[in-house]
């Protein structure tokens, strides 16, 4: 009797592992579905009240309550141009009634993309691949994960942050050290 030939098996079982871990982590790395994933989000500017009726009665206010006759005021402002996604928006670096600030994006409309950030910089803003990997060189402040990749958003600043420090915002991909689009801040 002749004996049949033994399928190793082991080694192909091994192999097959090895590819769905590396699938997997590849998945979990680049996350390519939120390329087709948009989040929109909507805020208003924080001190603007919006009504949609005038109020029943006027308030009455002791003197030391009396609300700011100022409310917010944009200190400078950019157009974010694109880097590594396309990217369009007005950045605003605001100062609040109650002296904090905020950075806001208005009319955001960018890609989605894993682990994105909103950071405030010192660094030039240039166009093309030449200002993809610029903003990490300098001083930046992170403000948080962006909220959504479409819409107009808040980021406050921390209250030791001097904002005159700062002349750019960017929208860093922190996991790929990359830029998805920025604005040079002009002071207005």
């Amino acid at each position: 009797m002749g004996r049949g030939r033994k399928v190793q098996t082991r080694p192909l079982v091994i192999a097959v592992l090895v590819v769905a871990c590396g699938v997997a982590f590849g998945l979990y790395w680049f996350q390519p579905w939120k390329l087709w994933q948009d989040e929109t989000v909507e805020e208003a500017l924080p001190g603007v009240v919006e009504t949609s009726a005038p109020p029943a009665e006027a308030p009455s206010y002791k003197p030391s309550e009396q609300p700011s006759a100022t409310g917010p005021q944009t200190l400078a402002r950019g157009e974010l141009i694109s880097h590594e996604h396309a990217t369009s928006g007005t950045v605003k670096l605001v100062r609040l009634a109650d002296g904090s600030h905020v950075v806001r994006l208005e009319n955001l409309d960018t890609s989605n993309g894993p682990d994105l950030r909103v950071w405030l910089t010192d660094a030039p803003v240039k166009e093309g691949q030449a200002g993809w990997h610029v903003f990490d060189d300098g001083t930046y402040v992170s403000l948080g994960r962006l909220k959504g990749n479409k819409g107009s958003q808040n980021y406050a600043l921390p209250r030791d942050v001097d904002p005159s420090r700062y002349n750019s915002v960017s929208i860093w991909c922190d996991r790929f050290d990359v830029s998805f689009g920025a604005a040079e801040l002009a002071r207005v």
